[in-house]
């Protein structure tokens, strides 16, 4: 069998250590991979590469389309981007997938309740909070950008259905906070059910996210594959790891069209960096994924069925396990895995994924960025503007204030603060801080562009303007939210 190459990064901390075991026990359990190894993590950055890798480290992983990394460290307090989030944002993996299930000799609340847990948490990875858009409006308010985009909605969702339907799962959960942001988590949660459609034989519903967390430590077996938008999936990954034994027997892989990125997500541990002590799992686990991704259904099986039967006969590193039996240290329990291959636990074998053979090409480097747009575009029209501006008046002051800058139809509705609304109504009870903003409003289509930003440039000439945002409606239905209280 002709030998996939794949990029391969150590990383900092620990990662040498288990990044050298896991491939050791590739190699014994004959995965057909060729490995060409590459420079990034803190020692990168530490030589003045502001991304924390060299440009032939982004050449080759651009060239392979595969890398497989351990743990990396991002150096504090130097201004620089975190090197995991700037590999997956740059090389477009969408989809954060982790999967977290019950493992032999792993004692959990769980598992000690003869619980199995079998999950799936996928992660919207590009955008949301994580787009790190962020603005000091003044020097007491910050803001931080939230993008929801329906092309990268639409390709998460996508991706979970058919992960779903290729490994068997029966249903596909969105989780969300549509019932306080209509129009982020709205889009995302509305394009969740279109690609439903598509899916008929699955089920598909959704849940709150504060209502996830609750289930998730109360019934976590009731849940199959739930995908989430940036954050709130960042969240529940780490809370789902703390179900399962912790980031140890976290596995994590990045998917994107072109790109893929398979990783521990654990820390770099530098107070047992080079003591042979390190647990393998979670990187062994994330290799699983790789394999079945590039195709190697079988490999991947062998080498799950030898890490389960090696768990389930007791042995383990220090991290975990039975106190009472001496545990392994790093190489010797590689070597427990390698001495199992070809074996098969008695409770919990590897599921059998739908058969295929290599598939992975390489990607071809596009010639430009690609764009992602919705082909149907719905009719649009300007009905306002809101402008955030700075003060340290009150509210009744500043109406009257900003009423002067009425023209041309353009009618102020409301200020408010932080959300709330403050005026024409509101409470004394309202505490401000000094970053308001202002809505004025017109009759649908009687304004342009340019009236709107005319009228801003005139709020701007007598108070701080620091932010501006244009009100449209699409079809007929307005794309903004109303202030708590309007």
């Amino acid at each position: 069998m002709e030998k996939i190459k794949i990029a391969v990064a150590k990383g900092d901390g620990i990662g040498p250590e288990i990044m050298d075991a896991v491939i050791r026990i590739f190699e014994a359990a004959n995965v057909p991979l060729a490995y060409s190894y590459i420079e990034m993590g803190k020692s990168i950055y530490n030589k003045g590469f502001g991304t924390g890798m060299t440009p032939e480290a982004k050449e080759t992983v651009e060239s392979l389309g595969i890398l497989f990394k351990g743990p990396m460290e991002t150096p504090k307090g130097k201004g620089v981007k975190s090197i995991n989030v700037t590999a997956r944002k740059t090389w477009s993996t969408f989809a954060n997938r982790r999967h977290f299930r019950s493992l032999n000799g792993v004692d959990t609340v769980f598992s000690k309740a003869g619980i199995p847990i079998d999950l799936t948490i996928i992660r919207e990875n590009i955008e949301g909070t994580y787009g790190g858009i962020e603005h000091m409006l003044s020097q007491d308010v910050a803001l931080c950008r939230r993008f929801i985009t329906r092309p990268g909605s639409i390709q998460v969702h996508r991706f979970a259905f058919e992960m779903a339907k290729k490994e068997g799962f029966k249903k596909v959960t969105c989780a969300h906070k549509a019932n306080i942001m209509k129009l982020t988590d709205g889009l995302f949660l509305e394009t969740f059910y279109e690609v439903a459609k598509e899916y008929p034989e699955i089920e598909a519903n959704d849940i709150i996210v504060d209502d996830l967390a609750m289930k998730l430590v109360s019934k976590p077996q009731s849940f199959d594959v739930v995908v989430l938008t940036n954050l709130q999936g960042d969240i529940m990954s780490d809370l789902c790891a703390g179900l399962v034994g912790g980031l140890g027997f976290a596995p994590s892989a990045n998917i994107g069209d072109n790109i893929s990125i398979f990783e521990a997500v654990h820390g770099t541990a530098p107070d047992i960096t080079g003591k042979n002590i390190a647990n393998p799992t979670a990187l062994l686990l994330s290799g699983f994924m790789m394999l079945r991704h590039l195709g190697y259904m079988e490999h991947a099986n062998t080498i799950e069925n030898a890490l389960l039967t090696t768990l389930e006969e007791g042995n383990h590193t220090g991290d975990f396990g039975d106190k009472t039996k001496a545990s392994l240290n790093t190489t010797q329990f590689a070597d427990a895995i390698i001495a199992n291959l070809g074996k098969v636990p008695s409770t919990g074998a590897a599921r059998q994924f739908i058969a295929t053979h290599a598939t992975h090409k390489a990607p071809s480097k596009p010639r430009t960025q690609k764009m992602m747009a919705t082909a149907a575009r719905k009719p649009e029209t300007i009905v306002g503007i809101d402008l955030f501006f700075e003060s340290n008046q009150t509210a009744e002051i500043l109406g009257p204030q900003l009423q002067k800058f009425e023209h041309a139809g353009a009618k102020l509705i409301m200020i408010s603060n932080r959300g709330t609304q403050v005026w024409p109504t509101g409470s004394a009870f309202t505490e401000c801080v000094d970053q308001y903003r202002a809505r004025f409003e017109v009759k649908e289509g009687e304004s342009t562009l340019a009236d709107m930003l005319q009228l801003a440039q005139n709020v701007g000439a007598e108070l701080f303007v620091s932010s501006v945002e244009v009100l449209r409606n699409f079809d007929g239905k307005p794309a903004y939210s109303l202030a708590q209280g309007q």
